[in-house]
């Protein structure tokens, strides 16, 4: 069967960040990076004695959006924490409040590359199975706490099971916008397999299908696509994986097949649980923002952490 570690409630200034685009002359395939460093901790304004999961950041990298347990509208709210440059520390986190949170859970939030959308899952009111993926539309992106009443995105992602794990993705050279998600089919729990939806000129969204050259027969969420859209990061807990570990595919183009996953191994993955890769890029660098827990299993709770890696030439 496969399962899901959620533990969510019930279970710069001088700083430029470019769109992390490679020149599209040049293929991945020749695209080499440094290996990814030791991963550092977030520190105690954004961790505490909660679970801290599911990290987002805006598009210029001074806005942390992250699903926690800690005391606000439900079980599981949606945070943000600012910062001031790419260097600077983040301050205390916000809750975003209503009408995004409510008393039940809000999770996994995901932000349109325009930064108008905000998209994240949820049981609560209007929810069609255990858990549908919602999004919320603000006038201002400069306001991370102007978001109007969330919509369901319908039949072509939401079904009566599970739904969640947002990541989204639109390619700048055009073909619509897709969401990556990860869903499992009713009755089973949480967890599932990685499904993407192409959004249609009208605004709404296809009937996702299965990306399956990423799937397996164990639990693969929580994908988030880089923004050149040819690497994709989710966790898993497939063979090979020392628990829940971060996985990691790449394509050759935007309309190409992923080729075969690979497990990020150390220092990324550890014998603990590594699970909600979010990857943001500016200019060279590539930083992985993820979940690890920090207890003692059977024990969960999660913190966030962010490992880097630069953009080398051959």
């Amino acid at each position: 069967m496969k399962r899901e570690l959620f533990a969510i409630g019930f279970i710069a200034v001088g700083c430029r960040p470019d769109s992390g685009l490679i020149d599209p002359r040049v293929s991945f395939a020749s695209t080499h990076y440094s290996n990814w460093s030791e991963p550092a901790n977030l520190g105690p304004v954004i961790n505490g004695p909660y679970n801290d999961q599911h990290p987002a950041l805006s598009k210029d990298g001074l806005s942390l959006f992250f699903a926690s347990t800690r005391p606000g509208v439900g079980a599981t709210d949606i945070w943000v924490s600012h910062r001031d440059c790419l260097d600077c520390p983040w301050q205390e986190p916000e809750n975003l409040g209503p009408p995004v949170n409510t008393e039940i859970v809000e999770a996994g939030p995901a932000l349109s590359r325009d930064e108008h959308w905000l998209f994240f899952f949820s049981a609560h009111s209007g929810t069609v199975g255990s858990s549908d993926i919602w999004a919320a539309w603000r006038a201002d992106v400069h306001d991370d706490f102007a978001w109007q009443t969330p919509v369901n995105l319908g039949p072509g992602v939401n079904t009566t099971g599970f739904e969640g794990g947002p990541g989204y993705f639109e390619n700048e050279g055009g073909g619509g916008a897709q969401l990556f998600f990860n869903r499992n089919p009713a009755p089973v729990g949480n967890g599932g397999d990685i499904y993407v939806s192409t959004q249609a000129e009208d605004g709404t969204w296809g009937t996702a299908v299965p990306v399956a050259e990423l799937n397996s027969a164990a639990s693969d969420q929580r994908p988030s696509i880089a923004s050149n859209g040819l690497e994709i990061f989710f966790f898993s807990d497939r063979p090979g994986s020392m628990s829940y570990d971060i996985w990691h595919a790449t394509r050759p183009s935007v309309l190409a097949r992923w080729d075969a996953p690979t497990n990020l191994g150390a220092p990324i993955n550890t014998a603990v649980a590594e699970v909600h890769p979010f990857i943001y890029s500016h200019g060279g660098t590539q930083m992985l923002f993820f979940a690890r827990n920090v207890a003692t299993p059977p024990t969960v709770d999660l913190d966030l952490f962010v490992s880097t890696r630069t953009r080398e030439k051959l």
